[in-house]
């Protein structure tokens, strides 16, 4: 058995603009509780309005950390991939958002705190010591991070190529990647649209990637994004697939 140790807060130092944009960022009482509350009401209407299904729930890991990857076409997405952890995990479960949309003002900063427990990703602007504290926060906090490699939405609903940063962050880790694939989220809020449509969505579960073995240099983290954009791509065409 492990001693308790215990762990001050990380961003003490901060003021409260500065906590809402910051990667230290902790989370308090009140915003636990209603987090809880809102990620509830969201699977809750996602079912009910948009008949949400997720198949493969045996390949989710049944602890933290873990990171899942899915493709990204729909502001509805980060609230689909949550919808399938367990309500208990919601203050340990982080979308990594781009900074440049959701942390421009205060307001969409709270919103996206708040809503997602969001973490700012600034493209262009994040140095490797950035990179280094995610690292450190998922290994060593036991999180759960939710990226969308392709770093932007999909305007056509097409899947994109994938990005290096998630390499930033698993190789040489025993940290599971959990590849997923979105379909119909496109449909229901696609990007321009304030609004969404009725539809159906599914999230389909893959087996779960580990990059123990991967060097946490260029050519791993190479290594790293493509197997994950293969394992993210073979969901998306046996989803096609199962629809024609």
């Amino acid at each position: 058995m492990q001693d308790w140790r215990l762990q001050p807060a990380e961003d003490l130092d901060l003021s409260a603009g500065e906590r809402l944009r910051s990667i230290r960022r902790e989370t308090g009482l009140v915003g636990a509780a209603g987090r809880f509350l809102w990620w509830a009401a969201a699977r809750g209407i996602l079912r009910a309005g948009c008949s949400l299904t997720v198949r493969g729930g045996e390949n989710l890991p049944l602890q933290p950390p873990f990171v899942m990857i899915s493709n990204h076409a729909s502001h509805l997405d980060s609230p689909v991939l949550a919808a399938a952890l367990p309500l208990g995990w919601c203050d340990r479960t982080f979308a990594l958002a781009a900074g440049d949309t959701f942390f421009m003002s205060r307001a969409t900063a709270a919103l996206a705190t708040g809503m997602l427990n969001a973490l700012p990703i600034w493209r262009g602007r994040t140095r490797p010591e950035h990179m280094e504290l995610l690292r450190r926060r998922l290994v060593d906090r036991h999180s759960v991070f939710i990226l969308f490699p392709e770093g932007t939405r999909s305007r056509n609903g097409a899947l994109g190529p994938f990005k290096s940063g998630l390499g930033r962050l698993v190789a040489g880790t025993a940290v599971p990647v959990l590849p997923c694939h979105i379909a119909g989220a496109h449909g229901v809020l696609p990007p321009g649209r304030n609004l969404p449509r009725r539809g159906a969505i599914s999230l389909t579960l893959g087996k779960p990637l580990v990059f123990a073995d991967t060097g946490n240099d260029r050519e791993g983290w190479r290594k790293v994004t493509e197997d994950a954009e293969r394992a993210v791509r073979g969901l998306a065409e046996g989803a096609a697939g199962a629809t024609t």
